[in-house]
């Protein structure tokens, strides 16, 4: 079951560059508006960053607060650009001296809680210009970590409903109306992520439901390939996905794309047979650590319980549109231990894992 990406993506580098010089690889020209659709220029290659831009909202100051914060990080690796990152927290002050802008988004009942998260915001941005004005760059980003927190935090505040009804001919199948937070244990140490329902949420559901039955914990990883994927889920014996106990059969998945302007994710066909060639996944593949369902080849609609994550190499997968995106369904991305990551192999096992947070929004199977 799925002989992955080292022969496939070899293969395919020369179509990548065919298609780079094509389509002239940048996004900016191609990527449709949307509440959740990515900001033009450079590849975003950061799991949270992404899980910021994919929520459901529309709030234009607070798109600038996060960009303003996100971008330091950019700077202080191009050389340590001190005007740059000064302008950066000007912008991000000016933003949040008109709280009215932002708060107009979310719902009154969390209005007081956003109100402290936009004060604690103003401090740290305060603070974050006294770091600036010294120089001191590893305090820049540990600070600047913990403003994107809170902006995470009043962004998820904003989501008023479930964006989108999933197809009736899915409700046999478990789904996350939102969002679910996972830790696992591995042999080599602790890995968090987090699982986007409001882009996959069929894929995200079969996933922390599966987490939740206990059913992963002491699988082994069972392939690996550097700088490619290490990929798990495959139960012991003759089955390699998951039979479901209460109808004795194999749980299939649909194939599950949310595309950057759609209202709504694209079921059971790749985008390129689709023929969106040039379309953006809301969840892409451009971050070390994305999570995705692993399925057969030649069954689009084929995946169960395997799932891999992506090893980001940005030579052999480009961000911003490499082949991958639109064949296989990004459904979260890593969010704490890259280092544990980069060690684990094939052979290595998962200890548990478990769902700590985002349960509620875990809606069981009707009957079929």
């Amino acid at each position: 079951m799925l002989n992955l990406l080292k022969s496939w993506l070899k293969n395919s580098l020369m179509a990548i560059l065919l298609i780079t010089i094509f389509l002239g690889i940048t996004t900016a020209g191609w990527t449709p508006s949307s509440s959740a659709a990515l900001p033009s220029g450079n590849a975003i290659t950061d799991g949270k960053a992404l899980l910021r831009y994919a929520l459901p909202i529309d709030n234009k100051p607070v798109r600038q607060l996060q960009g303003s914060l996100e971008d330091i990080s950019a700077q202080l690796r191009a050389n340590r650009r001190w005007g740059a990152i000064s302008k950066d927290i000007s912008q991000a002050s000016r933003i949040l001296d008109k709280p009215s802008q932002i708060l107009t988004s979310v719902p009154a009942e969390r209005q007081p809680q956003a109100e402290a998260w936009i004060t604690e915001l103003k401090s740290g941005v305060g603070k974050l210009q006294e770091l600036a004005n010294s120089k001191d760059k590893e305090q820049i980003l540990q600070e600047r970590t913990k403003l994107l927190n809170l902006v995470t935090q009043l962004e998820e505040s904003m989501v008023k409903q479930f964006p989108f009804e999933v197809p009736a001919e899915y409700s046999n199948l478990p789904q996350l109306k939102g969002r679910a937070t996972v830790e696992i244990k591995t042999n080599k140490g602790d890995l968090a992520l987090v699982v986007d329902g409001y882009s996959a949420p069929v894929t995200a559901g079969n996933f922390v439901d599966l987490v939740n039955r206990g059913f992963y914990n002491g699988l082994e990883f069972t392939r690996s390939e550097e700088s490619y994927f290490l990929q798990t889920g495959d139960p012991a014996g003759k089955d390699v996905g998951f039979i479901d106990p209460k109808t004795g059969k194999y749980r299939a998945i649909p194939l599950e794309v949310l595309v950057q302007g759609d209202k709504a994710p694209t079921y059971g066909i790749t985008l390129e047979e689709a023929g969106r060639y040039v379309d953006m996944p809301v969840l892409p593949f451009s971050a070390f650590g994305a999570v995705v369902m692993a399925r057969p080849e030649s069954e689009v609609n084929g995946g169960s319980s395997q799932f891999f994550f992506f090893l980001f190499e940005p030579e052999l997968t480009p961000a911003g549109r490499n082949l991958l995106d639109g064949r296989y369904a990004v459904f979260g991305y890593l969010t704490e231990g890259r280092e544990v990551l980069d060690k684990l192999k094939a052979g290595d096992k998962i200890e548990s894992a478990k769902v700590v947070q985002g349960i509620e929004n875990l809606v069981e199977s009707q009957a079929a």
